[in-house]
């Protein structure tokens, strides 16, 4: 029901709906549509819209399809984070998204180096990456620290790998920033292709899982698709 292709397709309205009904599916079965949008605080004709873009004709057969996509997860669950990482791989064996994989992957082999930015956790995978990407043969290094001074040769013919959950990190962004001032290439991978980060990258890669906070503070979603993305761009250089 919510293969890659259609979660891409969504709008920044849209993707609120998606993750409203993601996260409280059963509690949708039994909304009116009017109850959804006040819900998620989006118009009513924005859900309509939502349910043809999942190639429903409208509301009442979205729910049906929803309670049959519900009842399907649950039959092979064993928990939560497996029936979500396996979702993702599945939703993610297309073309499409292989063609995403190789446009990021041409964009790295046209650089002299590639440079990873991220902060938190998002900073640990970037010096994964980097160190993934050299033992491929492609020179690259790390940056998480936000005041990192940022000479000429350092973004000389660089492209800046930018690793964001949310897409919003606000020390991620002025790193950003800095090297799009210096006409790098920019290829983001977050969450969501709405966020600030994706908006202004030159290329996205959005990989749509449920976002997990401890203590409404500390993201702790999962970042096996990230890894998966990056050794899949790094095999194809």
């Amino acid at each position: 029901m919510f293969t890659y292709e259609k979660i891409q397709s969504f709008n920044q309205l849209e993707y609120m709906v998606y993750d409203y009904v993601i996260k409280n599916g059963h509690q949708v079965l039994f909304m009116t549509i009017r109850e959804l949008s006040e819900a998620v605080h989006v118009s009513t004709s924005t859900i309509m819209r939502f349910c043809k873009k999942l190639n429903c004709d409208g509301y009442s057969e979205f729910r049906v399809q929803l309670k049959l996509y519900l009842e399907k997860n649950e039959q092979k669950k064993p928990a939560n984070d497996i029936s979500e990482i396996l979702h993702y791989f599945k939703s993610t064996n297309n073309a499409e998204f292989e063609e995403r994989i190789k446009e990021a992957g041409k964009m790295v082999q046209a650089s002299k180096r590639v440079i990873f930015v991220g902060v938190g956790s998002s900073g640990t995978l970037g010096k994964y990456g980097a160190r993934y990407f050299s033992n491929m043969g492609k020179f690259s290094h790390h940056i998480d620290d936000p005041f990192y001074p940022i000479f000429e040769d350092l973004y000389e013919d660089a492209v800046v790998i930018a690793l964001s959950v949310s897409g919003e990190t606000q020390q991620a962004i002025h790193l950003i920033n800095q090297f799009k001032s210096h006409h790098c290439k920019i290829i983001s991978i977050t969450n969501s292709e709405n966020s600030t980060i994706a908006k202004m990258s030159d290329y996205n890669i959005a990989y749509y899982i449920t976002n997990q906070l401890v203590n409404g503070e500390y993201n702790v979603t999962t970042q096996v698709p990230v890894i998966f993305i990056l050794e899949a761009i790094a095999r194809r250089i």
